[in-house]
């Protein structure tokens, strides 16, 4: 108990200038299994100054789906999954309400000293443990597949830290059952847990990690769940949302986008006319059969946008630092490879036409041919206003595309007309053949 007092010794000295209304102290499975929890909470309210409220399960599990609600993209039903120490939470819910709360009594802290007590990583404890989740689920899993869901989710540090392995190994960001147990194969090859050794596990996750990957096995085996990514947050980022009440919006890439703009003063109307204009070209190549991924839509609008961020910086090189700027913010409702994505599109957005790196958001087809809509967008609307902006149409026929201007804007503005050549060579010396149509 000494250290969590200790700890909160130094919260407490960064909570005094912070008015009361805008904190909120909370305390989850820990304390609420602890049979010493008022003792330590007597003090700990002392220490703080403030009173610490210890949340029910349900509680903290409406709470950690609100928080993933606001800060995750997507649509449809959600499950959402987030292992702690010593309670995991599995909800269920639409937009912004949940459908199914449960908190069971597991947790990577207590599943170690339940089954890995000896430290040993053999087949035999990771059986056991997994088995054990498996029974401790048992329980609700009718419920839950009589509800269904569209995507899976999960808001904690063990599928934090799966991510975090699996990119330093070179996969990509989306957890599967195969790449579970592949890393589980690779923990028992250290026979003890103070051996384990994992490219891109780091030391302070490293106790927890075998306990807490073999819960997830047992959910991902038991619920028959396909894929699962990372949210954008849980009970801390729900909490917030709770308190400030006009963050609140129901798209949260919009949100994001928005407070983007706000913060570094972009052009928003700017950004609008080449985000409709690249809308435009996509809908005239057949929009889902010429780019198939949902997503790849948010992430060109994103793109077109936001692309000119790197302005805020300097002129020179706007596109390096529009992508190291993007990389580098917080962007609620994209992934980390959405985020590495749409850093490397607007670092391409004009002038020279490099190959797009290695990425995981989208395919690598409809990666370019995001890129492709965004660089024609941009010379299409340099002049900044709709009304001077030409009448196009686009055609496509597998990865070429055509398109067809008219011929008295393109004589009106020379210039333009230069770049859309320009960019047509560069294209099709890309392997992306773009062919500019006086009409």
């Amino acid at each position: 108990m000494q250290r969590g007092w200790d700890c909160l010794s130094l919260f407490a000295e960064r909570l005094q200038d912070i008015p009361k209304e805008n904190i909120r102290i909370v305390g989850t499975a820990t304390l609420r299994t602890a049979t010493n929890a008022d003792v330590f909470l007597t003090k700990a309210n002392q220490i703080l100054g403030y009173p610490i409220q210890v949340i029910s399960g349900e509680e903290e599990a409406a709470t950690i789906y609100k928080g993933v609600a606001h800060t995750s993209g997507g649509t449809g039903r959600r499950l959402v999954v987030d292992i702690g120490g010593a309670s995991t939470e599995l909800i269920i819910g639409e937009g912004f309400e949940p459908k199914a709360l449960t908190s069971l009594k597991m947790g990577c802290v207590t599943w170690l000293e339940r089954f890995f007590k000896d430290r040993q990583l053999n087949k035999a404890n990771f059986e056991r443990a997994i088995e054990g989740a498996k029974q401790t689920l048992a329980p609700i899993l009718e419920q839950y597949q009589g509800l269904g869901w569209d995507v899976c989710v999960g808001a904690s540090g063990t599928v934090q830290a799966l991510q975090e392995i699996m990119l330093a190994q070179g996969m990509d960001e989306v957890i599967t059952h195969a790449k579970l147990k592949r890393l589980q194969k690779q923990a028992m090859q250290a026979d003890h847990l103070e051996e384990l050794d994992i490219d891109g596990l780091t030391l302070e996750r490293a106790l927890v990690f075998p306990s807490g990957l073999s819960i997830l096995i047992a959910i991902f085996e038991l619920l028959n769940i396909d894929s699962m990514t990372l949210a954008g947050g849980a009970l801390r980022e729900g909490m917030v949302y709770d308190m400030v009440k006009e963050l609140q919006q129901d798209d949260i890439r919009a949100r994001t986008i928005n407070s983007v703009q706000t913060r570094c003063q972009l052009d928003v109307e700017y950004g609008d006319q080449v985000a409709a204009t690249a809308t435009s070209l996509l809908v005239s190549c057949g929009n889902e059969s010429w780019i198939k991924e949902p997503h790849a839509i948010a992430l060109l609008e994103a793109a077109s946008k936001l692309h000119e961020i790197g302005l805020t910086l300097d002129f020179k090189k706007a596109g390096e630092h529009s992508a190291y700027l993007l990389q580098n913010l917080d962007l609620p409702g994209f992934t980390r490879a959405q985020k590495h994505l749409l850093a490397e599109v607007v670092r391409r957005y004009k002038d020279q036409l490099t190959p797009l790196p290695s990425q995981h958001a989208l395919s690598t087809q409809s990666a370019e041919r995001v890129l492709r809509l965004l660089r024609l967008s941009v010379i299409i609307t340099h002049r900044r206003q709709r009304d001077l902006q030409p009448q196009f149409a686009v055609q496509c026929e597998g990865n070429s595309l055509t398109l067809s201007i008219d011929k008295q804007w393109l004589e009106a503005h020379p210039l333009s007309a230069a770049e859309l050549e320009i960019e047509s060579n560069r294209q099709s010396d890309a392997g992306w053949p773009l062919t500019i149509q006086a009409v």
